[in-house]
């Protein structure tokens, strides 16, 4: 499958998507699965793997965002009260997926934003199609062994709840 097929076909899930928030484990890869790595980049351009976030003994919280997504900045709160309850003893990683943003627009909104955790960039929509990521503000939470534990798309999605599965 082509880079360009790939995020055409991701471009138009996330579309299709987007609208209608999901229940949690409705979409996506699978829970139980073993949660994939994949190649990334820090805003800085360096190169970096997913897996170097996944079973370090840890949970981590994967969400896939964009800077245009309404669902991801009706998460956002939750998002930074539970890195602020859980960040000494959970990962918190954010993928900004490659669709109608730019890693340079992606630095700008976390300059004035300052998104706890790790902000990664899916350049290529691969770790994005590892996780058959169905939309944006699309959560994965894995355990310290990288067991996916819980899987939801949308706003107002119980984080609390979905990160004590992974304790």
């Amino acid at each position: 499958m082509t880079t360009l097929f790939r995020t055409v076909r991701h471009a138009a899930i996330l579309v299709a998507v987007a609208a209608a928030p999901a229940l949690a484990q409705d979409l996506g890869i699978a829970v139980g699965e073993q949660a994939p790595g994949g190649p990334l980049e820090t805003l800085a351009g360096q190169a970096v793997d997913l897996s170097t976030f996944l079973g370090k003994q840890q949970p981590t919280v994967i969400e896939f965002w964009a800077t245009w997504c309404g669902n991801c900045k009706q998460l956002e709160p939750a998002m930074r009260a539970a890195h602020a309850a859980y960040g000494k003893t959970v990962r918190f990683v954010t993928v900004a997926v490659s669709v109608n943003q730019s890693v340079e627009r992606v630095r700008a909104w976390q300059a004035a934003n300052k998104m706890p955790g790790e902000l990664l960039y899916d350049r290529k929509g691969t770790v994005s199609g590892a996780y058959d990521v169905p939309a944006t503000s699309y959560v994965v939470i894995a355990d310290k062994n990288g067991k996916i534990v819980y899987t939801g798309v949308g706003g107002t999605q119980n984080l609390t709840a979905a990160i004590k599965k992974a304790m």
